[in-house]
Formats: C-alpha cells, structure tokens, sequence
C-alpha cells in the first residue's frame, strides 16, 4: 500500500523532560525505552512519563535490544569528550557492562546505532575519530562499521565512510543498510558468512544538500544530513534528516516519499531515529537529539520487527 503522510499533529508527545532521547526501542513485552543523557536507558511509561535506569555516562545513543530482553547501548561519547564504547544494560537485574570498547585496536569514540541479527551478531557504526563530532560533518571519510559476534570476536568490516550512523537489517538478512550522515545518503553493504560485508553501494539517491562551510546557506528544507533509519514491513527505508525536521522513506523502487515534516520544527524537532511497537506494530515512535520529549504516533504501515520481536 501507498505510504500515506503522518501530520505532525497526530503525533503525541510522551516523556516530557527526558534528556536527548536520540532513539528508542519497544520489547516484545511492550515496554519501551528510550536513550537519556542522564542514565543508562529511561522507561516510558503507559501514561506518558518515564523512570531513569542505570548509571549515567557518556551520551547514550541509538539503542536495541537482544533476544534476552537486554538493551545494547551504543554510547555516541564524543559529544562529551569521553570514550563511546558498545554498552548493554538488563532492565531486570540492573546490570551496566561494556561489551566492546576498541575494535582491532582502534578506540570506540563514537559508536552511535546497533542492530542485531538472528545468528547473534551485533553490527554497529563508529561515527568518527575526529575531535569534535560537529568538526566530522566535513565529510571526512573516517567513520567505520564494526561487528561484535556471538563468540566474542569483533572487527572492522567496513571503513572510509563519512559518518556512518544509523543501520538496519533487510528482512532476509541479506543486506546491512547504514546512513552516511556527511554523505547525505545511505549505503546498503551485502552481508557474507561469519559476520563480514562485502562492498557497499549507495541505495537510493542523495536525500538533500550539505552546508559548504563559507558558503550560500542552504534552505532548511533542503538539508539532508541523514540520521536513525528503520525498514517498514513492506520493505520502505524510512531515513531521518533532523536538520530538515523531516523524515523520508525510500522505497523499494528507490523512490523518495515524505512521511513527515514540519517547517516549523515546533512539533518534529530533529527527528534522528524511528521504531515501532504495539501488538500490530504500527505504533510509531521517533526520537530526537534536540526535544526533550518523544513523539509517538499511528504508523501507516507496520514496521519490520527487529530479532527481539520476532516470534
């Protein structure tokens, strides 16, 4: 079916007060969480509001979760000059752990979004290594995808990318997609036996223009820095572009459709990552580096369901 657009207005704001909730994932219970700058992961409640859990440190990030209900937490640390290291919290027992901290040498700094497969392997980007993450939106190309596997080994599988950020999973598993937020665009990279990728290709066209430093600025509209991605059940790649307060979805057809935008930024305030919940998935969430809230809404059409949902 078409994917109808969603008015800004249909949407509810839920967590009112939590701290850079960049993204947010929904259990196979219904329980739902969401990234906070002051805790490990931050529950929202039935009725809209939210509990804090686990220590605070570093910047939590984009957010999952394993087949045992535990939230994995890639900690994006470079927005406080800290470490970004791949986290896990158990909301049942209240246990923190590090699960990966470098990578074949290289110092995670910026892991910024994991996804899981069915075989138990937990890929994940690494935004940058530059000293700032504002300096990285240059373009440089020093971003990489790493993959931590069920029997402890982890490695680099795939570099040179310019601010890898989100990622997501076709349902076949065949696929790995990954935004390029300094590219404008998304990469889809062919996933190989034992946890490796074969080389990427972009997916799609460029989704929007870059600022040039020094130079004309660029309508905001137009901005396409991309951000959090999710596929949809009938194959759509929805993309955020929080610079643009929009979110597109590219089908499978490779064309682009707007599902949401708001010009005045007043409700959809730098969308940065969308999920899907509820019993028929379709409950839609969408987080934000920049509101101190969550929206949630009714999707048009269901979401893909992640590994943990599954089944």
């Amino acid at each position: 079916m078409p994917l109808s657009p969603i008015a800004p207005g249909d949407l509810t704001k839920v967590a009112i007060g939590i701290d850079r909730p960049e993204d947010v994932v929904v259990g196979r219970d219904g329980r739902v969480f969401a990234s906070d700058h002051q805790c490990a992961v931050a529950e929202i409640l039935p009725d809209g509001s939210f509990t804090r859990m686990g220590p605070q440190g570093g910047a939590p990030n984009g957010i999952n979760m394993d087949r045992q209900g535990r939230v994995l937490i890639a900690n994006f640390g470079i927005y406080d000059r800290q470490d970004g290291p791949l986290q896990r919290f158990d909301p049942a027992s209240g246990a923190h752990e590090t699960l990966l901290s470098e990578v074949g040498g290289r110092r995670l700094t910026s892991a910024n979004y994991p996804v899981v497969d069915s075989a138990g392997n937990i890929w994940c980007a690494n935004s940058t290594h530059a000293e700032t993450w504002p300096q990285a939106l240059d373009g440089r190309p020093d971003g990489f995808i790493f993959v931590l596997r069920p029997d402890g080994s982890s490695a680099v599988v795939a570099e040179g990318l310019r601010f890898p950020n989100g990622l997501a999973l076709s349902a076949d598993e065949r696929y790995l997609y990954c935004a390029q937020t300094s590219g404008a665009d998304v990469v889809r990279f062919p996933i190989h036996e034992g946890g490796t990728l074969g080389a990427g290709g972009r997916y799609g066209p460029v989704l929007g223009k870059l600022q040039a430093p020094g130079g004309e600025p660029v309508a905001k509209a137009d901005l396409g820095y991309t951000d959090g991605i999710g596929l949809d059940a009938e194959g759509n790649l929805w993309v955020c572009l929080p610079g643009a307060d929009k979110i597109v979805a590219i089908t499978p057809e490779l064309e682009v459709v707007t599902v949401l935008h708001d010009p005045t930024g007043e409700i959809v305030n730098h969308p940065t990552n969308v999920t899907w919940g509820g019993s028929d998935l379709k409950d839609l969430y969408i987080g934000s580096i920049r509101a101190g809230y969550v929206l949630k809404g009714r999707s048009p059409v269901a979401g893909q369901p992640h590994v943990h949902q599954a089944g």
